[in-house]
């Protein structure tokens, strides 16, 4: 390179790293194991953090600071100046520790997920998750976050703590929650923690986006007619454990999240809801759908009666086992009723939950009970 050149160039970037000054929240830009500068580079200009790539790798090349660079997930505020961004990436300053939480997941594995994360033990986590101020706070009537540690990507801090973490997830819920659910509650005759908890077993439920909305017209028309939700994921949640197929046995699990056994909805939500199936819980379809049953492709045939819906379900081929079955649920629902018949007597079990801000859906426990689905 010529002296005019590197001159030109060396006056550049003086310029260009003395103008601005850092602001606004962090950015995050993450660099993958293995990346040359140029994706590095790439990365930091997509973020906003670097304007002209060609001249900031140039002056990368002039300071030799574009041969160590370190992997990792950084943030960084916009106006940095780049002599700071290349000593950051070349000494690791500014890395952070980055984690997603899968839309659908339940605390049992956020939890172990977000110790290893933080490099802290999982009771810290399991404190943090029971935070009785935030619980408070929210309403929540149930004794942990379960459903309000919003599924998102995000990046804490190396020190950040397990309750930090944590409370850093629920504000992030709180953002998401929309005003207009809100003027749906009444409407509904529900709370914002029955509407979650909805939230949960549609997101457990629906593999298709347009689904979700329909799902949820489903559950809601059961509890409106009086019928037990039978909701397999519910049951998924009570056993405390992952099964690949819900068997006979499974039904007879005594938990308030078995709604085989327990009219209305349960307690509170068994996982995570997304953005998408907390609106279509605010929103269902105008439908007078009762049952669904899953084809092989993953969208599900919706029906209003039973008698629709056995003919349905003699159609339809079990689908990839991507998740846990939908069991023979007309069968199973018999012998759980009839189980709890036994121990319970005449009267129906109901889930009894306090409501705060509004009356919440129950339902009448049936002696006859006809699932939501079945797989043939």
């Amino acid at each position: 390179m010529s002296r005019i050149k590197r001159a030109t160039l060396a006056c550049a970037a003086i310029i260009v790293t003395a103008c601005g000054t850092p602001h606004g929240a962090p950015l995050r830009v993450i660099v993958p194991r293995g990346a040359t500068f140029k994706s590095a580079t790439d990365s930091l200009a997509h973020a906003g953090l670097v304007s002209w790539p060609k001249l900031f790798r140039a002056y990368a090349r002039f300071t030799s600071s574009d041969r160590d660079i370190k992997p990792g997930t950084y943030l960084l505020k916009k106006d940095t100046p780049w002599k700071d961004i290349l000593s950051a990436l070349n000494g690791g300053k500014g890395l952070v520790n980055s984690i997603t939480i899968p839309e659908g997941f339940s605390l049992q594995q956020i939890v172990p997920l977000l110790a290893k994360t933080l490099s802290v033990p999982e009771d810290s986590v399991n404190a943090a998750v029971r935070d009785t101020a935030m619980l408070s706070r929210l309403d929540i009537p149930t004794p942990t976050l379960e459903g309000y540690v919003f599924p998102s990507t995000y990046a804490f801090p190396a020190g950040t703590t397990a309750r930090l973490a944590v409370s850093e997830m629920v504000r992030e819920f709180e953002r998401q929650w929309q005003p207009s659910w809100d003027a749906r509650l009444s409407e509904l005759k529900i709370n914002r923690h029955d509407l979650v908890t909805m939230a949960s077993i549609v997101e457990k439920e629906a593999k298709l986006a347009e689904e979700r909305p329909v799902i949820a017209a489903v559950y809601y028309n059961r509890l409106r007619d009086g019928q037990l939700l039978q909701a397999d994921p519910t049951v998924q949640y009570a056993l405390g454990k992952h099964v690949t197929r819900v068997l006979y046995r499974d039904l007879e699990v005594e938990s308030p999240y078995n709604t085989y056994r327990h009219a209305g909805l349960p307690p509170g939500p068994i996982a995570s809801p997304g953005a998408a199936s907390l609106a279509a819980a605010a929103n269902p379809a105008s439908v007078p759908y009762k049952y669904f049953v899953a084809s092989a492709d993953g969208h599900h045939e919706f029906r209003t009666t039973l008698r629709e819906h056995d003919n349905a379900k003699k159609n339809a081929r079990p689908p990839a086992l991507t998740s846990a079955p939908t069991p023979d649920t007309t069968k199973k629902a018999a012998v759980a009723t009839a189980r709890a018949a036994t121990t319970s007597g005449s009267k129906a079990k109901t889930t009894s939950r306090p409501t705060k801000k509004a009356p919440v859906i129950k339902a009448t426990r049936k002696k006859r009970t006809t699932s939501t689905r079945k797989r043939a």
